[in-house]
């Protein structure tokens, strides 16, 4: 009767130890976490291939939502803006492979600008944009 008192405790400290692993792995992976990135000018300039055309905001396909969260950790944008008021405009490329999405700020006439790459599905960052 005693070895399997033994043996139950040693799984259950077994247990203990990879579930603190686990939880330590989780929490450095969430420390880890990359800032967005903000866009070069270069890359920025190549997003607007032959054009660009404002398009409704509801055409847009992108869920940019995600995105918007890590900017408002990030402090770029604030969060005092309501989300319902955060989208300005958005303009697409004329080879429909990227769209521009321009995100108000408390300042008046500067924004946010994230550029999505809609055939890759994902956004590859942001400019700030004076106007």
């Amino acid at each position: 009767m005693e070895m399997h008192h033994y043996l139950r405790l040693t799984f259950i400290l077994l247990f203990v130890i990879t579930a603190l692993f686990c939880a330590y792995f989780i929490i450095k992976r969430g420390q880890n976490r990359q800032t967005p990135k903000l866009l070069s000018q270069e890359k920025y300039n190549s997003s607007m291939s032959g054009g660009m055309k404002e398009i409704a905001i509801s055409d847009s396909f992108f869920n940019i939502w995600p995105y918007v969260s890590e900017l408002k950790a990030a402090k770029i944008l604030s969060k005092k803006i309501k989300e319902s008021d955060l989208v300005h405009k958005v303009y697409r490329n004329s080879t429909e492979d990227f769209e521009h999405i321009l995100l108000t700020t408390e300042k008046e006439n500067q924004f946010v600008e994230v550029v999505v790459d809609k055939n890759k599905k994902k956004v590859l960052g942001y400019l700030f944009l004076n106007l």
